[in-house]
């Protein structure tokens, strides 16, 4: 199905760093969902010993995320969703799936979406905003600083005119407690 062509919605490091390449990009919403540090990094931003934490769309009635959904064409797709595996499902903490995403332009379209698994053991959700913040101010990983991660993200996000509170704080109290 995705060798067709395919969209996939992107609320971290994807809205910096996409990695793939695609023929449309949008802002979107998905509902249902909540952009949270609720996943520990044992790999990227961060290690076993001492792990770090990754955005993860976190399942939350009556909730909603506002990021991007990139369109990737027929001739790119079979190497997009195998890197966006090779990415996202390094550990099988994010479970991919399928969902409506409402894009800004108020067309509604399925979008590939890596959601944590709440059941799997790198699953923290509910850890409160200044325990995440001395975790990410510290952690690093094979991708570097968790610091840099949430640096991008805050970035990203504030390129396309989005908020987002939590990460906001985030964003002040790491850079306070990392100096």
């Amino acid at each position: 199905m995705v060798e067709n062509g395919f969209w996939v919605f992107g609320y971290g490091s994807l809205i910096w760093q996409p990695d793939i390449i695609y023929a449309k990009k949008h802002i979107a919403r998905l509902d249902g969902y909540t952009r949270s540090f609720c996943m520990w990094s044992i790999h990227h931003r961060g290690t076993h010993d001492d792990p770090g934490l990754v955005l993860a769309l976190d399942e939350h009635e009556g909730s909603e995320c506002h990021g991007v959904a990139f369109y990737v064409g027929p001739d790119h797709a079979t190497n997009a969703i195998a890197d966006l595996r090779a990415r996202e499902l390094i550990s099988s903490a994010y479970l991919e799936v399928t969902r409506p995403v409402e894009l800004e332009t108020g067309e509604q379209v399925d979008a590939v979406c890596y959601v944590i698994d709440p059941e799997h053991v790198q699953y923290c959700g509910g850890m409160d905003l200044e325990r995440q913040a001395q975790i990410i101010a510290t952690a690093v990983g094979g991708r570097g600083p968790n610091t840099e991660y949430l640096y991008n993200t805050c970035k990203g996000i504030d390129a396309l005119g989005l908020a987002d509170d939590d990460l906001a704080f985030l964003q002040r109290r790491v850079a306070e407690l990392a100096g």
